[in-house]
């Protein structure tokens, strides 16, 4: 999810309208506090207000929160504060660039610490570090509060090495909305979506046909929605995405530095990718 700013702030009444967007499009699950949310630049008092708010309005649907830092100490501080979330979603600690065996270590101390689900966050393109397949799968089968993993590699040789080994009730979970179909046939369980925040009925629509096993309705929405898929990340997410959204009237086209506001050219662009996906 987006976290939506007018006037340098939290913009508490955009938030809660795009959260109530999402529940009444028929989203499976809610993860604010993520990269999307510009999470490096909010305050603890910040993080709670966005978890308070979308909790609050979420109508009963599970809420994941980033809890990811580059630290045990970080994350460990993170998952005390928003102690009342669902389950935790922790990305490959970033920078460090750790060893297989320091990133096996990190999130097996870091899953003893809680009772609640921990999902794995796999993006090395941020990170700098690939958590390998055979690492995820060690934690799975080694860690029993270790449920999930949001899988944005982009190599779909380690996705489909993941799925094929990982313990029954493992889900793997696309990190890249323009890879969800191929993860979906490998026999994959979802998607942590941008897209979603921009079309959240198309996306819901999309994954409930993958779920459901209707592959051409599934195909149809893919297609449809590619041009959205790849076009969000012309510049570095969230930057296109929050225009789109300021165009839709959702929110103001606020970002907190080093994020800056979309090229004109983003902003063109994003218009007439609205304007071709609702045509």
């Amino acid at each position: 999810m987006f976290t939506p700013f007018r006037h340098g702030e939290v913009d508490v009444e955009a938030l809660v309208a795009t959260t109530e967007r999402q529940v009444q499009a028929g989203i499976d699950f809610l993860v604010p506090l993520g990269t999307t949310g510009e999470t490096p630049t909010l305050s603890n008092q910040e993080k709670l207000l966005v978890f308070h708010t979308v909790k609050e309005h979420a109508a009963g649907r599970p809420v994941v929160v980033g809890v990811g830092t580059n630290s045990v100490h970080g994350t460990l501080a993170n998952m005390e504060l928003l102690k009342e979330a669902d389950a935790f979603l922790v990305v490959v600690p970033f920078y460090n660039k750790p060893p297989q065996r320091g990133i096996y270590a990190y999130f097996k101390t870091l899953a003893e610490a809680t009772d609640k689900p921990v999902i794995l966050y796999n993006v090395p393109g941020r990170t700098g570090t690939n958590c390998e397949a055979e690492t995820t799968l060690a934690l799975a089968h080694d860690v029993p509060n270790i449920v999930a993993v949001k899988e944005a590699s982009g190599k779909l040789d380690q996705i489909q090495k993941i799925i094929e080994g990982a313990p029954a009730g493992f889900s793997v979970l696309s990190g890249n909305d323009d890879e969800t179909l191929s993860v979906m046939r490998m026999g994959g369980h979802g998607v942590v979506s941008v897209a979603s925040n921009v079309a959240p009925l198309e996306m819901a629509l999309f994954l409930h046909a993958t779920q459901s096993g209707d592959w051409k309705r599934a195909e149809e929405l893919n297609e449809r929605m590619s041009a959205l898929f790849k076009n969000l990340f012309v510049e570095p997410n969230p930057i296109p995405g929050k225009a789109a959204m300021a165009q839709l009237g959702l929110m103001e086209n606020s970002l907190r530095l080093p994020l800056v506001t979309a090229q004109a050219s983003t902003e063109a662009l994003m218009k007439q990718t609205l304007n071709q996906l609702w045509a």
